[in-house]
């Protein structure tokens, strides 16, 4: 299975500088590391392959050098986390050695191993492009919350879905389970090329949703059903719940 074949598969953690809640997120510190350098210290924890750091800042750079961490420069100007680790992906893997990639958000601090791990066990299916996590919702007001994104999707069985759309909206209508989508993805590499290369959608502009992108271009998202939300860090109240988790672990 993928998950097995770490030579094969590549994890990414895109870091930005720019983040109007919280300037500076990634060098902010939590338990005397800087948040990027604890995202790859848990993706390095899930042991699924290499892990890279792909950044648009100098100074985040060298702390996650300094680290011991592989880190790469991109661009500053990409619209989305997906055209940032296609840059890097290219950068550090020009002979195309990587089948699978992993993406990592550089403000999941305290996101479990496990978490990462199972973003890839939807490959087991060869016809799979792309795979991402969700979480059941227990809570009522996220259901129409819409800055909790749904997932709509075809049941294959009780831990995975087949993504049929992703909504900001409550849906669907009627008894049974709504999905929180966990914005953690791997891709095929084939996948990943061809998705970076698609204009913007109607849907995925409507929504405000990339990965909707993909879905109207015909190709298979699967969802992975786990058991918890990780938590990111977009708010300085997000910063201190981060560090209080870390500090519980350690």
């Amino acid at each position: 299975m993928p998950q097995s074949d770490n030579d094969k598969t590549l994890v990414l953690i895109p870091a930005r500088m720019a983040s109007t809640r919280l300037p500076g997120k990634p060098l902010a510190d939590i338990c005397g590391a800087p948040m990027i350098v604890q995202v790859a210290r848990r993706a390095a924890e899930a042991k699924m392959g290499r892990v890279v750091v792909a950044v648009d800042d100098p100074a985040v750079f060298d702390a996650v050098k300094s680290a011991g961490f592989e880190v790469v420069m991109t661009r500053a100007d990409h619209q989305s986390g997906s055209d940032r680790i296609f840059e890097a992906l290219e950068a550090v893997d020009p002979e195309h050695r990587v089948d699978f990639v992993i993406n990592v958000q550089g403000d999941l601090p305290t996101i479990e191993p496990e978490t990462i791990r199972a973003v890839m066990r939807p490959f087991a299916v060869a016809d799979v492009d792309i795979a991402t996590l969700t979480v059941e919702i227990d809570d009522e007001e996220e259901k129409t919350n819409p800055n909790v994104v749904k997932v709509v999707g075809a049941p294959l069985s009780d831990a995975r879905l087949r993504a049929l759309y992703f909504t900001r909206a409550t849906a669907p209508h009627g008894k049974g389970p709504l999905y929180h989508h966990i914005g953690l993805y791997a891709y095929r590499r084939a996948a990943l090329e061809r998705f970076v290369s698609l204009a913007p959608s109607a849907l995925e502009k409507r929504e405000s949703l990339e990965q909707l992108r993909a879905l109207e271009a015909g190709m298979r998202i699967d969802v992975e059903i786990v058991t918890a939300v990780p938590l990111g860090v977009d708010t300085p109240a997000d910063l201190e719940k981060a560090r209080r988790i870390l500090t519980a672990r350690a």
